[in-house]
C-alpha cells in the first residue's frame, strides 16, 4: 500500500513505515512561537520546572504580531522573549524583520521538515513539502525542552487541481473556494495535500498563501510535493542544499478526493463572520468599504505587490477608503523599495506599514471603527478579528482588493483587466 505525502514525511522522521492512525513520535526541525504566543510558552516552561532547551539553534522567537509594541504591556512582552532568548541561546528575529510565516520559508524550513509553532498559520511552510503545524504553548514549551513531539499520523484529503486559472484568479480564490467546498470543520486533524497541474504549475508564493489557510478548513498541516519550483525557490534564497524530493506514492490511500477545475474558477470573497462563507464576486459587488488591507502572511509577499501596483499605477484609491499596505518581510520591504512599488502605492493614497502583521490581528495601526466595513487578504474574517466586534471584514485577492479600493466598493478585479 502506497502512502501519502504526510505518511512519507513521518515516516522518513520516527525511522519506521507509519500510516493514518498510528503515533509517530518524530525529532523537531524547528520550533517557533511569536510575540503574542512565546510569553505563555516561557510561562508554562517554567511553571513546568523545565530547566533546558535542546535545540536553541533551532529555536526561533519572532517580534512581529505587534511590533513595534503599541503597549507598555506588550513592549513588556518583547522583553521578556529577549531576556529568555540571549539566556538560552535561542534565535530571535527582531522588530522590522517580518511574519514568522515568510521568514520560515525565506530563511529556515526546508522539504521534509518537522515545524511546530505557536501559531495556527504554520501550516503555511507545507508549501515547501514540510511537515508544519501549529501548537499551544505548553506543547510548544515541552518540545523546546525535548526536541522531538508525538503526532497522530493525519487521514489525508487530496485536493486535485487541473487546468488553468482565468483572468483575474488567483491561488487566494483557490484556496477560498476550497474552503467554502469542505466548511471550516471538514478536514479536522487532516492533511490537506494539494496537487495536479494547476498546483504543480503555481510559484511558491501562490503555494505558500494555498497552504498558509489550510487550517481555515480545519486541517492539520497542508502539504504540497517537492519539486523543481521547491529547489528553484530554494535556491534563490541561498538554500539549495536542502532540497530534496518528497511526493505521495501514485498508489497511496485517500480518506477523501475533492476535485477542482481552475478553469471554472471566478474571484471569490468570504463574507462575515466566517471563512467558509464563500461567495462569488459578483453576488457581492457594490458593497460599500472603508479599509482595505493589503499585505499579512498570506498575501504580503514581492509578487502580491508586483500585481496590485501593475493595477495601481497611475490610478487614485477612492477618497471613502484607507489602503493599508503590510510587505511581510524586510527583504519583501528592500526589494520594494528598489522596485518603486511603495512610491506607486503611496502617490495613489495608500499608506504603507513596517513589515509585521500590522492590522490583522487587531492589536494596531488598521482597527475598525465600529460599523465599518474592511476588505482584507488576511486569512481570517472572525467576529473582532481585527479589533472591533462591530466591524465587518471580507476576505479577497490582492487583485479584487486593489480593484476594490479603487472603486470604493466590492468590485471585480476583472474591471481592471
Amino acid at each position: 500500500m502506497g502512502q501519502t505525502l504526510v505518511e512519507k514525511i513521518l515516516s522518513k522522521k520516527c525511522g519506521r513505515k507509519v500510516t493514518a492512525g498510528e503515533i509517530a513520535i518524530v525529532p523537531l526541525d524547528w520550533i517557533m512561537a511569536q510575540d503574542g504566543t512565546a510569553p505563555l510558552a516561557i510561562d508554562s516552561w517554567k511553571k513546568l520546572g523545565l530547566n533546558k532547551v535542546a535545540k536553541p539553534k533551532n529555536t526561533i522567537f519572532f517580534l512581529d504580531h505587534s511590533a513595534p509594541a503599541p503597549r507598555k504591556e506588550m513592549a513588556g512582552h518583547h522583553k521578556v522573549m529577549r531576556e529568555f532568548a540571549k539566556e538560552y541561546g535561542i534565535i530571535i528575529s527582531k522588530i522590522g524583520d517580518g511574519i514568522c510565516h515568510q521568514l520560515l520559508p525565506e530563511l529556515y524550513v526546508g522539504p521534509g521538515d518537522i515545524v511546530i509553532g505557536a501559531d495556527s498559520h504554520t501550516c503555511t511552510h507545507g508549501a515547501l513539502g514540510a511537515f508544519a503545524t501549529g501548537m499551544g504553548s505548553t506543547d510548544i514549551a515541552v518540545g523546546m525542552t525535548l526536541g522531538k513531539m508525538w503526532f497522530r499520523v493525519p487521514a489525508t484529503i487530496k485536493v486535485e487541481v487541473k487546468g488553468k486559472f482565468p483572468k483575474g484568479v488567483i491561488a487566494k480564490d483557490l484556496i477560498l473556494n476550497v474552503i467554502g467546498i469542505l466548511t471550516s470543520e471538514g478536514a479536522i486533524y487532516k492533511a490537506l495535500e494539494f496537487s495536479g497541474e494547476t498546483i504543480s504549475n503555481l510559484p511558491m508564493n501562490e503555494r505558500l498563501t494555498i497552504c498558509n489557510m489550510a487550517v481555515e478548513a480545519g486541517a492539520k498541516v497542508g502539504l504540497i510535493a517537492s519539486d523543481k519550483i521547491t529547489k528553484e525557490y530554494l535556491a534563490s534564497m541561498g538554500r539549495e542544499k536542502q532540497y530534496v524530493e518528497i511526493k505521495p506514492d501514485e498508489d497511496a490511500v485517500y480518506e477523501r478526493v475533492v476535485s477542482i477545475d481552475a478553469n471554472k474558477l471566478s474571484p471569490q470573497i468570504a463574507v462575515p463572520h466566517s471563512v467558509d462563507n464563500v461567495k462569488d464576486v459578483k453576488e457581492l459587488k457594490g458593497t460599500k468599504i472603508d479599509q482595505v488591507l493589503i499585505g499579512t502572511c498570506t498575501n504580503g509577499r514581492l509578487e502580491d505587490f508586483r500585481a496590485v501596483c501593475k493595477i495601481l499605477k497611475g490610478k487614485k484609491v477612492a477618497k471613502s477608503v484607507r489602503l493599508v499596505v503590510g510587505p511581510a518581510s524586510k527583504t519583501i520591504y528592500a526589494q520594494g523599495l528598489k522596485e518603486g512599488l511603495w512610491e506607486i502605492i503611496v502617490e495613489a493614497g495608500g499608506i504603507i506599514l513596517p513589515p509585521g502583521c500590522g492590522p490583522c490581528v487587531g492589536i494596531h495601526q488598521g482597527i475598525l471603527a465600529d460599523g465599518e466595513v474592511c476588505l482584507s487578504t488576511a486569512n481570517r474574517n472572525f467576529h473582532g478579528r481585527m479589533g472591533n466586534p462591530n466591524s465587518y471584514i471580507y476576505l479577497a485577492s490582492p487583485l479584487t482588493a486593489v480593484a476594490s479600493a479603487i472603486k470604493g466598493e466590492i468590485t471585480d478585479p476583472r474591471d481592471f483587466l
